[in-house]
């Protein structure tokens, strides 16, 4: 009996010390609050159930990554032959090969070299690379990459347009929103104010407590320019199309197969359309001639 209610007390002061330890952490939850400016109302032409990508954008929106976003950020989900796959910025339904014998991906891939290993010494090498490696990496390591950039690192930019809330709106906001800082708020050093990106800024802010700016710091500075990125389409490089376009590109590479999804929920749901009307049309054959 002792034996029992000794468990029983030892049980006790545990959850009491767990329920304890989770007050404890209640108060610095609530200080670290979010104040970002809700993302630009801005259109895509992927939005909705009859949304596609618009594949001239996606292919501006390539290069903008590729001649911009690329110096610091990786993007380690997608291969090169993705770019050629149906639906992607140069897929051409004129040469329906397999995405990794497409010329455009085999093309793009021979611009960059790779790090492997020699099969016969086991030295590391750098080769071509090919439409089945992934996009190369612009750092060898994140220890690298935070020694480039400030202690920073710079986030992977795979899957950034479903890991964000408000996704491509949001990338395009954040490029965007780069602004003075208000006065009374001190920026850190290696660091800029932006109204869209996340952050606490209390301890940064001078002034009324009530009148916290809203936004954050980023260690990214402003790196959409007008004419930064010469569009092969002749589309004009204003900062409004530039980051329209990586956002757009940023969505597709999060989520390549959006549009058959689409194709194939509508599929779907036209199928259940007509088969609940011939089943509809049957009941009232089979059952026309009795009483209900």
């Amino acid at each position: 009996m002792q034996f029992g209610q000794s468990i029983q007390t030892k049980l006790s002061g545990l959850i009491a010390a767990i329920a304890v330890g989770s007050l404890a952490l209640l108060p610095v939850a609530a200080h670290a609050k979010t104040n970002e400016k809700e993302p630009m109302e801005v259109h895509f032409s992927f939005e909705g159930p009859f949304g596609r990508f618009d594949q001239a954008e996606l292919q501006r929106g390539y290069k903008v990554y590729a001649e911009v976003c690329s110096a610091c950020h990786s993007m380690n989900l997608v291969s090169y032959r993705d770019l050629a796959a149906p639906g992607g910025p140069f897929y051409d339904p004129k040469h329906p090969v397999a995405p990794a014998q497409s010329p455009y991906a085999k093309a793009i891939a021979e611009q960059y070299k790779v790090p492997d290993i020699d099969p016969d010494t086991g030295d590391t090498i750098q080769r071509t690379a090919t439409p089945a490696d992934h996009f190369k990496a612009p750092f060898a390591n994140d220890a690298a990459a935070r020694a480039a950039n400030g202690g920073a690192l710079p986030p992977d930019l795979s899957v950034m347009a479903r890991a964000r809330e408000g996704g491509p709106a949001y990338i395009y906001s954040l490029l965007l929103g780069y602004e003075e800082p208000p006065k009374g708020l001190t920026v850190p050093a290696g660091k800029y104010y932006n109204p869209y990106m996340a952050g606490d800024m209390g301890s940064y802010w001078t002034g009324a407590k009530t009148q916290i700016p809203e936004g954050g710091f980023i260690a990214m500075g402003k790196q959409i320019t007008a004419s930064r990125v010469q569009f092969d389409d002749k589309t004009p490089s204003t900062v409004e199309n530039e980051a329209h376009a990586v956002a757009t590109f940023l969505a597709w590479t999060a989520d390549e197969h959006q549009v058959e999804r689409k194709q194939t929920g509508l599929a779907v749901m036209l199928y259940l359309f007509v088969f609940t009307l011939i089943t509809y049309l049957s009941y009232r054959r089979i059952w026309r001639n009795v009483a209900h």
